[in-house]
């Protein structure tokens, strides 16, 4: 009987682009993973400008983005896990931001 043995690849990111609700990765071999920009708090409360601010760290293992302090995983984002960030964290992050024209509109406010 024979076997064969199946070779992972690590995928890398390319491109990244976070809309209004959802973090889109390229990655090297073809394919684009997108997951719902609520499962990271700091790009979901980040301005436009601060959501086009980020670089590959890596190699392409990785994303960062400097402004807020955020770096999200390829693995990650392949295996479905949001964001670890505890909410202690997050709530003494976002009070530390300034609060004039930063964030996602809600709507109804």
């Amino acid at each position: 009987m024979s076997s064969s043995t199946v070779e992972i690849r690590e995928a890398l990111a390319t491109r990244v682009e976070v809309g209004e609700d959802t973090l889109s990765v390229e990655l090297d071999d073809g394919r684009t993973i997108a997951a719902p920009l609520e499962w990271y708090p700091r790009l979901a409360h980040a301005t436009a400008e601060e959501r086009a601010s980020w670089r590959l760290i890596g190699g392409g293992r990785g994303i960062h983005w400097p402004a807020i302090d955020e770096d999200v995983s390829v693995a990650n984002l392949l295996a479905g896990q949001p964001s670890a960030e505890s909410q202690r964290s997050f709530k003494k992050w976002l009070a530390g931001r300034p609060r004039t024209g930063r964030g996602r509109k809600r709507s109804g406010a």
